[in-house]
């Protein structure tokens, strides 16, 4: 029986079908490369992209709201004091007759300037700590954790106010201080990816042809950790922001007669039971940031995360 079913064979059954080269093409598809798909899958959540559009309003006002009237934010105006509406006076003035519009959008600048520098130090420190705690491992591992322990152990608003105290309190200082035991979770997120990623298969293989330690961070490892690093600097920004409306709030913000939204709420909560419109502008741009990098971050995660792919 077999060999009678394999005589019924001839050399034109083998051969190839013939079929459209567009038909192949719309079977196969497009091809999307990660980032792509990246870019797909945050577009089609629809909260992170709506705080992304308010997060660049906020941005771009914080850049062209202080020159669209002709008030500066330190002029004081002694005849116009504390009124809701006062001609070009947008928003109205402060106790001292300062225009709230340019100083709301100023303030917005420099919260989101010192946010955006404390970030990039936690990224400068956490991220090389993080990756050497990890690969090298043992001791030295035992060693860094160690005294990652001890500065997680200390209070990072007592350090930030012991600082400030300390030094001046200009943009960097601010950052700085924030960032003195801020580095510390970055760099706990990429140890904990470096440890992940170092015996995945394409590692091991990378390392028996030979290829160097810094190639094996730099060319292997970090761009698989490049993910949560972005998703961890995106819930650091909206903590940094807090943390200096905190500092203004109780005094050790920027000095005057500059502002941020911490110091222009530390004004306005002194004027609050009179004129609580002082209050709550800036107190509404700050929650507007806050919540618009929250979106964000939520959407990155969602994105980046193979995990939640359905």
């Amino acid at each position: 029986m077999a060999s009678s079913s394999t005589e019924n064979l001839t050399p034109e059954m083998f051969e190839p079908v013939d079929s459209d080269v567009n038909e192949q093409e719309a079977l196969r598809g497009t091809r999307v490369s990660f980032w792509q798909d990246v870019w797909f899958r945050f577009r089609s959540n629809k909260g992170a992209l709506i705080g992304m559009l308010l997060i660049l309003a906020i941005g771009v006002m914080a850049i062209v709201g202080p020159l669209m009237n002709s008030y500066s934010y330190s002029e004081q105006d002694y005849s116009a004091t504390n009124q809701i509406f006062a001609g070009d006076h947008w928003l109205g003035t402060d106790k001292f007759g300062r225009d709230l519009w340019t100083r709301i959008w100023y303030g917005a600048g420099i919260s989101l300037i010192i946010a955006f520098l404390a970030a990039a130090i936690d990224l400068i420190i956490g991220v090389p700590y993080g990756c050497i705690s990890g690969y090298c491992g043992g001791k030295v591992d035992n060693w860094m954790q160690r005294i990652i322990e001890v500065l997680y152990g200390i209070p990072n608003l007592i350090m930030m106010i012991l600082l400030l105290i300390w030094l001046d309190r200009g943009i960097f200082a601010i950052a700085l201080a924030m960032s003195i035991t801020g580095w510390v979770a970055m760099a706990r997120i990429v140890r904990g990816q470096i440890l992940k990623a170092k015996n995945q298969e394409y590692v091991l293989a990378a390392r028996s042809l030979g290829a160097s330690h810094g190639r094996l961070l730099l060319k292997h490892m970090f761009p698989n950790v490049l993910s949560a690093v972005i998703v961890t600097i995106m819930f650091t920004i909206p903590t940094a922001i807090f943390f200096e409306a905190f500092l203004g709030f109780i005094g050790l913000g920027i000095r005057p007669p500059q502002a941020s939204l911490g110091v222009l709420i530390n004004d306005g909560f002194e004027m609050l039971r009179l004129f609580p419109y002082q209050i709550f502008y800036p107190a509404a741009v700050l929650s507007l940031l806050m919540f618009s990098f929250n979106l964000v971050g939520d959407g990155l995660r969602d994105a980046l995360d193979p995990k939640l792919r359905r």
